[in-house]
């Protein structure tokens, strides 16, 4: 069985991001700190647990992305993975949904993998769309924010429960091959094992130039990025526990709002 998780480094939160007006998009520069999706980590997870109960299972990650995302191939090697591959991109621009979805689909066509995972979003754009985009170029079945799943290789199919509103799940018999979006709380990610740190260190990774895949037709653009406007200024209150909470009430009282 061949898996292919999809994983994209991230920036991190705490990050004060610049905007860079030439480029309409964010300022690199060494002040940021880069780290993979942590909801990918869930899809790297459910992967290894598959292989862990599964005879002759290889897991390949795949990122999209410039130079710097091959310390977050590294990291998933270090999890476990046994390939990385990285589809490399030169400039640091936004790049699509659609454009991410079609670079994977576009290797992973005639690669023949039986399971494709995505984590349930990304944490910088949250547009939870690269698993779907991929399923549909791909035109396989797919199921979105998995929170459990059981395989079964002899009927070639896997069972998914998902997450759907107010606390359902819906349950979905999906032929093989197809593809998952794993949502947090599924497993508890594992971290990285020495002798894998040490494998992943030295382990050549597949690099794939963009430009060798299928031209995309760009089906958006970005027209631009700004920073959040202030709509309200806060009001911070000072003086001991005892102060603020008398102030806190008046300050209600005032509103109406008790």
């Amino acid at each position: 069985m061949k898996i292919l998780v999809c994983i994209k480094q991230v920036p991190d939160s705490e990050t004060a991001f610049k905007i860079n007006d030439t480029t309409n998009w964010i300022q690199m520069n060494n002040d940021i700190v880069f780290r993979m999706n942590r909801f990918d980590e869930f899809a790297i997870e459910e992967s290894l647990r598959i292989k862990e109960k599964l005879p002759d299972v290889n897991i390949d990650v795949i990122s999209v992305g410039p130079p710097r995302v091959t310390s977050t191939i590294r990291k998933a090697l270090g999890m476990g993975a046994d390939n990385g591959i990285h589809i490399l991109l030169e400039k640091e621009l936004y790049h699509s949904p659609y454009e991410i979805a079609s670079l994977i689909a576009f290797y992973a066509r005639d690669k023949n993998y039986d399971l494709i995972f995505t984590g349930v979003m990304a944490e910088d754009d949250m547009q939870c769309q690269v698993g779907q985009l991929i399923a549909g170029i791909l035109n396989i079945p797919s199921a979105s924010s998995t929170i459990l799943e059981r395989i079964n290789p002899d009927d070639n199919a896997i069972y998914v429960e998902r997450e759907i509103d107010n606390g359902l799940r819906e349950s979905l018999d999906l032929l093989l091959p197809a593809l998952l979006t794993i949502q947090s709380g599924i497993n508890h990610p594992r971290y990285p094992s020495l002798s894998n740190v040490l494998r992943a260190k030295d382990q050549e990774l597949i690099t794939v130039d963009s430009k060798s895949l299928p031209k995309i037709e760009n089906r958006d653009r970005l027209t631009g990025i700004y920073y959040p406007q202030k709509i309200k200024n806060g009001l911070f209150i000072d003086g001991s526990p005892e102060e603020k909470a008398e102030k806190l009430l008046e300050i209600l009282h005032d509103k109406s709002l008790i």
